[in-house]
């Protein structure tokens, strides 16, 4: 029988998911789960880019003890936007987190060469203050590219150091802000104004691409050798190829972000998308025009600030029960990376709360009303209306949340509470093999 391994690593943990097909369906079996999360270096927020290698090896040579020979083929998503730089064989350290407030200086000098309006109309991909190409212009004007031979998406470097190959994957590259929304490649013009290296820009690969088998090093480290394949690389992407929706209805992935969308056939980058802040970033086949939403990343931090021991079915039931209805803005800049969730909170509420339990029920109803604004921009802009929300993601499994979202929206929320990005990577790796 043929199994297929999908990598699946977030901003704050990574699973080695084993899949393979059993009458029509999709079975999975998760074999590895590491920790994963950014870390302060020298006044900044960096990924130990050399442990997330160590346990992307370990995990998959805890798939092949298990499972042998009848593993065929491995893939690798992560979240997008961050990136290793290369010089030769040797990645630059540290690599920086996209919370990182690095880009603060980058953005005015990007925007003085090309206006965010003209980005957006070229790339149709939102503003975001950590966007690879905010980012990347850092790095220039610091003179961190100097000698860099290569520039690879965090997947993509992990795929490398499992084959030697250095290759590009779409959908990943659509979150950096400088793909060409209509060619879907890097787009020349940007990178040429900018004084980017154009030799770092490379051929995008589609989703489902063979990149080759491991280097003599991992297969004597595992024992075995495999095929590893280019998913939708972005996890997002893998995530709406995992989703069993209806045709023309909305999804919401529910991590440390929340991504709410719809498939389109082609980029939408008019004025209304980009005065709502709607991203298109690239799919299996399709664009998803999406709305970055702050997500479980509040939700989180708070229950690390205000009860790390209490579980998340007790801090929903206390939330439910709480008397709090005042809403923040969760999508301002000032819940993106605070030293003190509670205090950013505290500090745009007019109501004070009074129990803990009133932030998380704050934060909910805020998650909610973001979702409900988000909805009925996308239907405005994309010219016709849905029925449904399918929720995946560590998010979808909590009810109260999805009851206010039914309410916020208006809409039948179908929540999903299973690990829909690993079997999108898994169903691509399908497809192939």
């Amino acid at each position: 029988m043929n199994r297929y391994l999908a990598i699946d690593i977030g901003a704050s943990s990574g699973r080695h998911i084993v899949g393979w097909t059993d009458g029509g369906d999709i079975r999975t079996d998760e074999v590895f789960r590491f920790g994963n999360g950014v870390a302060e270096r020298d006044g900044h927020l960096v990924w130990d880019i050399d442990g997330l290698w160590r346990s992307v090896l370990d995990g998959i040579k805890a798939a092949f003890d298990k499972y042998g020979d009848e593993l065929c083929s491995v893939a690798i998503d992560t979240w997008g936007v961050d990136y290793v730089l290369m010089r030769g064989d040797t990645p630059v350290v540290p690599c920086y987190a996209y919370r990182d407030g690095r880009t603060e200086c980058s953005i005015p000098q990007v925007h003085a060469k090309i206006p965010f309006a003209e980005l957006y109309k070229r790339t149709g991909i939102q503003f975001q203050p950590f966007n690879t190409v905010y980012q990347l212009y850092y790095d220039l004007i610091g003179a961190r590219l100097r000698g860099v031979t290569d520039y690879l998406m965090i997947p993509e470097y992990l795929t490398y150091k499992l084959t030697g190959v250095k290759a590009h994957e779409y959908t990943n590259a659509t979150t950096t802000g400088l793909v060409n929304g209509k060619t879907g490649e890097f787009d020349g013009e940007i990178i040429s104004r900018l004084g980017l290296p154009a030799e770092l820009f490379g051929k995008l690969s589609p989703p489902g691409t063979v990149v080759g088998g491991f280097t003599k090093e991992v297969r004597d480290h595992v024992g075995h050798d495999a095929k590893v394949v280019l998913c939708a690389s972005h996890d997002t992407a893998s995530a709406v190829e995992g989703i069993p929706m209806r045709d023309g209805q909305a999804y919401i992935s529910s991590g440390t972000w929340s991504l709410l969308g719809v498939k389109v056939p082609q980029v939408i980058s008019d004025e209304a998308s980009m005065a709502a802040n709607y991203s298109n970033e690239g799919g299996v086949g399709y664009i998803r025009y999406q709305k970055n939403i702050m997500g479980m990343w509040v939700v989180n931090r708070l229950k690390d600030e205000l009860c790390p021991n209490m579980s998340f079915a007790d801090i929903i039931a206390g939330a439910k029960t709480a008397n709090f209805k005042e809403t923040v803005n969760v999508n301002g800049q000032n819940f993106l990376a605070p030293k003190s969730m509670r205090g950013a909170f505290y500090g745009k509420l007019k109501r004070k709360p009074q129990t803990d339990f009133d932030y998380f029920a704050c934060a909910f109803r805020s998650l909610a009303e973001s979702y409900g604004v988000a909805v009925r921009e996308s239907e405005r802009n994309i010219g016709r209306g849905f029925d449904e929300i399918y929720i995946v993601g560590g998010g979808a499994n909590n009810t109260y949340l999805n009851e206010l979202t039914e309410v916020a929206t208006g809409k039948k929320v179908i929540a999903l509470p299973v690990e829909a990005t690993a079997l999108g990577n898994l169903k691509i790796q399908m497809r192939v093999l």
